[in-house]
């Protein structure tokens, strides 16, 4: 169910207020209606640079993501716009549209030793979430995706999220998110988004997350951690 946000402005010009107050190289935020019948909601944001947006929580999130990371958010736009402009809209969006698409909506972002990485892309939830739990006090979380976002605002234990695994090392833990937006924008391109560099993780596992989580058998409903 899409949630609605209630305000005094419309929401486009909210995030325009804080976008020119913090002088963040986005997209003008244009009501949804600005958007032309017919044409890609991507080649619009590329081609006029603008963003059509709705009075919800979606395209709210959307908006902060677009604050917090104009670089990473523009070079998303751009390999989308490009794929569209080569193959037009079809029925099937092709590798590389489907995973920007799944990195601008559900992606997250961890920065964690390699064994957290192994278990994670192993599926082994009980070495991830119960062996090395003491070891996720060394790791840095960030949701990228704005759907994610969303859905934590009621939260649902079969929740997931895509871990994005960077073209290259990127070790953020010590990074600002300015340092970090440019290091992932840099990152990206459509070869390595083909090879679907993501691995699924049920947010609510996630140790702190949620008080549950702390007992054991939390871990043991495979509707959630399938193996």
């Amino acid at each position: 169910m899409a949630h609605t946000v209630t305000c005094n402005h419309p929401l486009h010009l909210a995030l325009n207020q804080v976008a020119q107050a913090r002088q963040v190289d986005c997209p003008q935020f244009v009501p949804q209606s600005a958007l032309v019948k017919g044409q890609a909601y991507e080649s619009h944001v590329a081609t006029k640079w603008e963003c059509p947006t709705r009075d919800g929580l979606h395209d709210y999130f959307n908006g902060l993501c677009w604050l917090k990371f104009p670089r990473t958010k523009k070079r998303l736009n751009q390999l989308q716009s490009a794929q569209i402009q080569r193959d037009g809209i079809q029925a099937r969006r092709g590798p590389v549209r489907d995973a920007i698409t799944l990195l601008d909506e559900s992606a997250a972002l961890l920065s964690a030793p390699e064994p957290l990485w192994q278990a994670l892309y192993a599926k082994d939830w009980h070495r991830l979430f119960i062996t090395l739990r003491p070891r996720w006090r060394e790791t840095r979380l960030l949701l990228f995706g704005h759907a994610s976002l969303e859905r934590l605002i009621s939260p649902r234990k079969p929740m997931v999220s895509h871990v994005y695994r960077p073209k290259f090392a990127i070790n953020f833990a010590a990074m600002s998110m300015e340092e970090l937006d440019q290091a992932l924008a840099n990152d990206l391109d459509s070869a390595h988004l083909a090879s679907k560099p993501f691995a699924p993780l049920p947010l609510m596992g996630v140790p702190g997350w949620c008080s549950e989580n702390k007992d054991p058998l939390f871990y043991e409903d495979r509707s959630v951690f399938r193996r």
